[in-house]
């Protein structure tokens, strides 16, 4: 959406039919600007926006072109704050006595907090203004108030501001232009202001449903109905009315669909609170690249948008366009790097999981990358050296990672370590004793490595954290069943998890093998085709190995 002003000349050089296609431009441009600050309408604001870039190309040296294109494409979101200064300091070395470029330039200086640059600009344009100053006053009498209310002034910034705005207020009577040009606005100026005024006011004391009702009449008796559908936007958002939110940013969009801080909004409300809008929010964020600034966050919320949608190959461009923008930010590699995951692209993956890894912004997030890391070498590459070497390197940069640990575990269960996988699952316990997973795949560990005692010190503790563990529950019940021989202590535990989870079938298989030892052979029967008939869905266990000890039930 940037324009890029092409100056094909010096001003010397710039003949008398250009000069006069310039001012034509210029007084179009004039006209569309007038248009747009009485009426709000976003197509006088483009029309002025052209008419201004027009009469640049066709004479560079007319100082007001650059400053008033500086403050249309500024306020639409085209043009960074830094690039309006830079537009109005052209203006002012074209011109060094223009009392408006300095005016704008001090303007967009205040806006970005350089109050000490902004001040001395105010300054150039009191002292050039002469008798006349009485805008410029009053314009360096707000910047020092917020200057004020931003940093706590002294004692000596008040007197300051007092100065200026008495002297300001006084000098406002010579100066003919803004008392004309006040006039001319004050109708509709002061009935906006009167508006903005008392809603801010009920706002300010939380008296939301009043301000709302202020903005909806300034709606209906304003023209500047894009800036109160933002303010109701606004304040529902703070109401928690977050469907009212939407609908009011909407409304913004129809009067201007170039007001990028609303877009941004809208587009955020909608990527957090309506996942099943994921279109419009994309939409937003496309219509947001076409500004040109922040494309790299730009494209690595439409990734997450795309990743939502399970869109993997948009995810996967649109994370490697954030990357490209931006190739030494950590979230964006790691972003890109789970993108390639999911779509099956691993050694892409491991690429961008290392890039991310080695920046390193902050420790406990990169140990959280290294997790990621791992688990592609584990699972996806079966490396398995790489993945421990990755995960203890994670270890190190978080020691209180907790998952790390349970995942070092895994690694060496899978490689049958038996002792640095209890060794790992133990540092698990130690860091969280109030977590069952760590004490659930301790037991398994306890329990392979023939450590009875302990398996069932660590199930009983799982199962005390948290009861509604149909998976620990049913594996206590095989070391009661397998290890103690207990049956009658078992089944009460697979009975447990089948009330939990009612299509568990390995419990219902248990639980028929402990009936059948206790000589309950319709409940071992039972159980077993039970078993027998959720295995066609689930395939967890050999079918004919279940249909044998059904059968053997029967036999004399």
């Amino acid at each position: 959406m940037s324009e890029q002003i092409v100056m094909p000349m010096v001003a010397g050089a710039v003949n008398s039919q250009y000069r006069q296609k310039a001012q034509e431009y210029l007084e179009k441009a004039r006209l569309f600007h007038e248009k747009y600050l009485r009426e709000q309408k976003s197509s006088d604001l483009q029309d002025a926006i052209n008419n201004y870039i027009d009469a640049v190309k066709y004479d560079p040296s007319i100082p007001e072109t650059y400053y008033r294109l500086a403050s249309l494409m500024w306020e639409q979101g085209q043009i960074s704050i830094y690039s309006a200064i830079e537009q109005c300091q052209t203006a002012i070395t074209l011109s060094p006595d223009s009392v408006n470029a300095h005016l704008y330039t001090g303007y967009f200086m205040q806006q970005s907090k350089d109050y000490v640059s902004a001040e001395k600009e105010y300054e150039s344009a009191i002292k050039l203004s002469g008798i006349n100053s009485g805008r410029p006053r009053m314009i360096m009498s707000q910047a020092i108030l917020e200057k004020i209310n931003s940093e706590s002034g002294n004692f000596a910034d008040y007197m300051k501001f007092l100065y200026y705005f008495l002297s300001g207020s006084v000098m406002l009577a010579w100066d003919r232009n803004t008392m004309k040009m006040f006039y001319q606005s004050m109708a509709s100026d002061m009935s906006v202001f009167s508006y903005s005024t008392v809603g801010k006011f009920f706002e300010k004391f939380n008296m939301y449903d009043k301000a709302e009702l202020v903005y909806k009449r300034a709606i209906e008796k304003t023209p500047n109905r894009e800036y109160f559908y933002s303010k109701m936007g606004d304040i529902a958002f703070k109401s928690k009315d977050i469907e009212t939110t939407a609908q009011c940013y909407r409304k913004v969009l129809e009067e201007n669909p170039l007001n990028r801080a609303v877009l941004v909004k809208l587009a955020g409300i909608l990527q957090s609170y309506f996942p099943e809008n994921s279109d419009e929010a994309i939409d937003c964020y496309e219509r947001l690249l076409e500004f040109d600034i922040d494309r790299a966050q730009i494209y690595y919320e439409l990734g997450h948008l795309y990743m939502s949608k399970d869109d993997k190959l948009n995810s996967v461009s649109a994370f490697k366009l954030a990357v490209q923008n931006d190739p030494e930010n950590p979230f964006y590699n790691n972003s890109l790097g789970y993108a390639y995951a999911r779509a099956e692209l691993y050694d892409d993956a491991i690429e961008h999981y290392q890039k991310a890894i080695a920046i390193n912004p902050d420790p406990e997030w990169t140990s959280i990358v290294c997790q990621a890391l791992g688990a592609v070498y584990a699972g996806e590459k079966g490396n398995i050296e790489a993945a421990v070497s990755t995960y203890q390197a994670g270890i190190i940069l978080d020691p209180k990672n907790y998952d790390l640990y349970i995942a070092l575990g895994d690694i060496y269960m899978a490689d049958y370590d038996l002792d640095k996988a209890i060794h790992s699952y133990c540092d698990a316990v130690i860091l969280n004793p109030d977590e069952e997973r760590g004490y659930s795949k301790l037991g398994v560990a306890l329990w392979e490595k023939d450590y009875l005692e302990e398996a069932l010190v660590a199930y009983h503790k799982a199962i005390e954290l948290n009861p509604e563990n149909e998976y620990s529950q049913n594996n206590l019940g095989i070391l009661y069943l397998d290890g103690l021989e207990d049956a009658q202590e078992a089944l009460e535990y697979f009975e447990t998890a089948i009330s939990i989870n009612p299509n568990y079938t390995l419990a219902y298989f248990n639980a028929g093998r402990a009936s059948q030892i206790m000589g309950f052979i319709n409940d071992a029967a039972n159980y077993y085709q039970m078993s027998l008939d959720l295995n066609k869905l689930t395939d967890d266990l050999d079918e004919e190995d279940i249909k044998e000890r059904l059968h053997s039930l029967f036999e004399i």
